[in-house]
């Protein structure tokens, strides 16, 4: 199953990219995405510019369970300014919860859950927050979030590579480090998106994301 959700964002698709949770109208995004709390894969298409709706599957690695949910995103509000934008997101999902941990070994549940997500950027600068709250009945019930700031170490003309370095802060209540923080890089180039980093834990971040 990790094996799986590594490596298949590779093989599904082919407007410059960012790993926002809604696209242009028309517009159908694939991420796959692996940190220290799970594996992830996310398929949606965008009918609108402010709904996107799609198949999400993840594996959260230390509670060891899978989810399968039907996720919709909303934006709830876009300020356009001269040199900066910022987004506000509601993001939610319905599905079915499977686990493989002890007790709980094979038991399956309805899984829900939402958050927000916020972004701001100018073509130096960029920051982010986001939260989620999970209940999965028996096998699962908590609360995330997690914030980044990032800059440009050069600005790049349209169709050039773009570099960011970043800094991730994850909290997660229920891990024995519950706060982790994570230095990484984001590149992008034409509807290609990647990021890697590695944890003050050592656990590797590792998200890919590409816009057809």
């Amino acid at each position: 199953m990790k094996l799986f959700l590594l490596t298949i964002g590779l093989i599904i698709f082919t407007m410059p990219v960012q790993a926002r949770p809604v696209s242009y109208p028309g517009g159908i995004t694939a991420m796959s995405m692996n940190d220290a709390d799970k594996h992830s894969l996310h398929l949606h298409y965008s009918p609108t510019a402010k709904t996107s709706l799609g198949y999400k599957l993840e594996y959260w690695r230390d509670r060891d369970f899978t989810i399968n949910a039907l996720q919709m995103n909303n934006l709830l509000k876009r300020w356009n300014n001269k040199d900066s934008q910022a987004n506000f997101y509601l993001k939610s999902g319905v599905g079915i919860a499977y686990s493989d941990a002890g007790a709980f070994d094979h038991e399956k549940d309805a899984a829900a859950f939402t958050g927000i997500a916020l972004d701001w950027e100018n073509r130096r600068f960029f920051t982010s927050y986001e939260n989620r709250y999970t209940e999965a009945g028996d096998i699962a019930d908590f609360f995330t979030q997690k914030a980044r700031v990032g800059i440009a170490p050069y600005i790049g003309d349209y169709g050039d590579l773009h570099t960011w370095i970043m800094l991730q802060v994850d909290h997660n209540p229920e891990r024995s480090d519950p706060v982790t923080f994570t230095p990484l890089v984001r590149m992008f180039k034409d509807v290609h998106l990647g990021e890697a980093g590695i944890s003050d834990n050592g656990d590797i971040l590792l998200n890919y994301v590409i816009r057809y």
